[in-house]
């Protein structure tokens, strides 16, 4: 019996150890919880990309697509599917924390999943086709107050995100009276609602400058306002603020990541400081500023605070236009 008893230790200490090597082996992985072309999808490839080329990590990122929901899908796959995993990181943005603000998770609140780490702040934009007679906002805005019915606006988020959000608090901030008569159309990530543009389903876009600059480069779009305080530096000089235009209109979409709620406390202390090392590096600061990504700082428990904090606000700001009551 001794014998058969030492027999199955070993065995299990075996088991173990096999488990715990494969386990070391996986590839880590990202969710992007949209489609390809948007600002998740943008995160996850651009981290993981940097996170390997700084020898932070010595695999490839997987990025996987999950999209539905505004993020929905993407949520409530990691906590009921994937809650222990260890290698496992997903997107996150204004965008998630509007959902949850919203109440728009049924059953999930931001407690069941453990906020990482931050990597910057992507201004909101508001573009139309680059061959659309629009120019500036206010003849945008015009156009929504004369017949709110001939002007659709497109987004990759869902109705009531953050994306959605942007284009009403610019609105409001313009006099539309009942902003809830803005025609706004959701689509799974910004590249679909950019194609959708395009092909002249819709009048109008809003997203953030990380997803619409490479329509811009490629002359499909044009950039009617920047949802920032003052125009940004660098290529991004050339687009005129909400602000400039006599709307005063903020709109910053922080860019960061959270992680399964049973993620071991070594897994989590060493992501954050994986993702904190990399915002540190001149080649972040590098991609930051060829994408237009203001700074924003945030590791741990700080930006667990941050992220609480900005689920609060926009709950607020949700009653405010009549989104939630």
């Amino acid at each position: 019996m001794k014998f058969l008893a030492t027999r199955g230790a070993i065995a299990a200490v075996a088991l173990s150890l096999s488990a715990f090597t494969a386990s070391a082996q996986e590839n880590p992985e990202c969710i992007a919880p949209a489609n390809p072309g948007g600002g998740w999808d943008f995160t996850c490839r651009q981290v993981g990309k940097s996170l390997q080329d700084q020898g932070l990590i010595d695999q490839t990122m997987q990025v996987v697509n999950l999209a539905g929901g505004g993020g929905g899908v993407a949520f409530a796959e990691v906590v009921n599917k994937r809650n222990d995993a260890d290698n496992l990181i997903v997107a996150a943005s204004s965008a998630t924390a509007t959902r949850l603000a919203q109440g728009a998770y049924p059953g999930n609140t931001m407690e069941q999943v453990r906020w990482l780490a931050s990597v910057g702040a992507d201004y909101g934009v508001i573009a139309v086709a680059a061959d659309s007679e629009i120019e500036t906002l206010p003849q945008l805005l015009d156009q929504i107050k004369a017949d709110p019915t001939s002007v659709s606006i497109a987004g990759g988020s869902a109705v009531g995100g953050w994306d959605h959000l942007k284009v009403l608090i610019a609105a409001d901030a313009y006099g539309v009276e009942d902003v809830r008569r803005v025609k706004y159309i959701a689509f799974d990530g910004g590249g679909e609602a950019v194609t959708q543009l395009l092909a002249g389903s819709v009048q109008g876009f809003t997203g953030d400058i990380s997803e619409a600059k490479g329509f811009v480069d490629s002359g499909d779009i044009k950039v009617i306002a920047v949802l920032a305080p003052e125009r940004l530096d660098g290529e991004f000089a050339d687009f005129p603020t909400a602000r400039e235009q006599g709307i005063d209109a903020i709109g910053a979409n922080w860019r960061g990541f959270y992680a399964p709620g049973g993620m071991s406390d070594a897994a989590y202390d060493e992501w954050v400081s994986k993702i904190g090392e990399l915002y540190a590096s001149d080649a972040w600061k590098e991609v930051m500023a060829a994408n237009g990504l203001a700074p924003l700082d945030l590791q741990g428990d700080e930006f667990q605070s941050f992220v609480a904090n900005s689920v609060a606000q926009i709950q607020s700001i949700s009653r405010e236009i009549g989104i939630i009551k």
